[in-house]
């Protein structure tokens, strides 16, 4: 599939660049939503909406460059500065949503675990968009298969999984998870959080075994840089769950429903 939506004279219109501007519309407006129903104020959540997104931008950017392609964003440092074109890391969008967070509650005043509660779930959705626009550009491609929906990208041999749409569905069943999470009653703070990083570090280290290996990882290698970071952060997750008394007695208080 073209990667180009469009072009307008010597100008072209990517695709990855109109999932991504929908990913954080469609975030601002389920962020808002989420926001009046906890109490926070229109002009707070505006201002958040400017921090988060230039966290998860930078952070998603540097993922990649740190993560996944340093020999050639070394090489060709203005490619860098090329958002359009693709090339964002989930775990360093993650982290650099983190550290947004933790800067605006600092500047702010406000509980990080109020704004990470519900900052979560808009952000498992656009990530939905993100994955669909790294499909259309044929990049973070699956592993050479011969299942019957199997896809031909270019400038790769073979037939592959369409690792991105698995991705995107994947991101969506967090959505949902989260979204369902959020309705149970008296949940305790930074819960839904917590539970974001626990689901999708789970799933995105399955979904790790139908992508092609990238950077450092190879086929001789057990698991994948994807895998590893996905282990650090489900492990640290688990670590505060389970440290935390009010998590331990909400969760035995749901299996005993």
């Amino acid at each position: 599939m073209n990667p180009i939506a469009y072009s307008i004279g010597p100008f072209d219109i990517y695709w990855y660049g109109i999932l991504m501007a929908l990913a954080f519309l469609t975030g601002y407006f389920i962020l808002s939503k989420l926001a009046k129903e906890d109490g926070l104020s229109q002009n707070l959540i505006e201002i958040y909406f400017v921090y988060i997104f230039l966290g998860i931008v930078i952070g998603a950017r540097l993922g990649e460059v740190l993560f996944y392609e340093p020999g050639y964003y070394f090489a060709n440092p203005i490619m860098i500065l090329h958002i359009w074109e693709g090339g964002l890391a989930s775990h360093g969008a993650f982290l650099g949503g983190i550290i947004a967070t933790l800067l605006f509650c600092w500047r702010h005043k406000v509980k990080f675990y109020r704004i990470a509660d519900i900052a979560v779930i808009p952000i498992a959705l656009g990530s939905v968009f993100i994955r669909i626009a790294n499909f259309i550009n044929g990049e973070i491609v699956g592993r050479v298969t011969d299942v019957s929906w199997a896809v031909k990208f270019e400038n790769y041999e073979g037939l592959r999984h369409p690792s991105q749409i698995y991705e995107a569905i994947m991101n969506f069943a967090v959505f949902l998870s989260l979204l369902g999470i959020r309705r149970l009653k008296k949940i305790p703070e930074g819960f839904v959080f917590w539970s974001f990083v626990l689901i999708y570090s789970f799933l995105r280290f399955f979904i790790e075994f139908f992508k092609e290996y990238q950077a450092w990882s190879s086929s001789s290698l057990l698991l994948t840089e994807g895998q590893w970071l996905s282990i650090i952060f489900f492990a640290v997750a688990t670590t505060f769950v389970l440290s935390n008394k009010k998590y331990v007695l909400f969760l035995k208080s749901i299996i005993r429903q």
